[in-house]
């Protein structure tokens, strides 16, 4: 039995995952509680980790039993096949939110401004602030250089 990404309409990841449950699949809905504030009143709230994603656990032939529940789309794809997640990623992540040392995590893209620095390649080590995001690349400037340079996501590091 392997974990899969489901990809799920926006904001129905809980009742989603309630519903998978019903039907017998092993689902991981990672939440955190954030405190929402309304202009009469402040609430606690748990809301998904990952926007849009479920975690499912079965085999390989069971796949299909999942889009009988309203507000699956598809399955998140990975090099033309269903993306796995290992375990001990599920575990990591399960680990992070069960660990009260940890008070915040948040999930977050590249943005323009964002300084980070290049962890592989030739510019190995530079910092730069990122100017434009693409799908797997981004430009940055390295201003101790004076250049702008086009990196790929995987080779930098916050």
């Amino acid at each position: 039995m392997n974990w899969y990404v489901l990809y799920v309409k926006p904001q129905t990841e809980k009742k989603v995952a309630s519903a998978l449950e019903k039907i017998g699949v092993e689902v991981f809905c990672p939440t955190l509680e954030e405190v929402r504030i309304w202009s009469d009143r402040k609430k606690k709230i748990r809301v998904p980790l990952f926007k849009s994603y479920v975690f499912v656990r079965l085999n390989s032939t069971d796949r299909q039993q999942v889009f009988a529940v309203h507000g699956v789309v598809r399955y998140l794809f990975w090099l033309g096949k269903p993306a796995i997640v290992r375990d001990e990623e599920i575990a990591a992540i399960q680990n992070w939110l069960s660990d009260d040392a940890v008070t915040e995590v948040r999930v977050c893209a590249y943005q323009p401004g964002t300084e980070v620095k290049i962890a592989s390649g030739h510019f190995k080590g530079q910092k730069g602030v990122v100017q434009e995001v693409g799908r797997k690349k981004l430009k940055m400037a390295i201003k101790s250089l004076g250049v702008i340079v086009e990196a790929r996501l995987k080779d930098l590091v916050n």
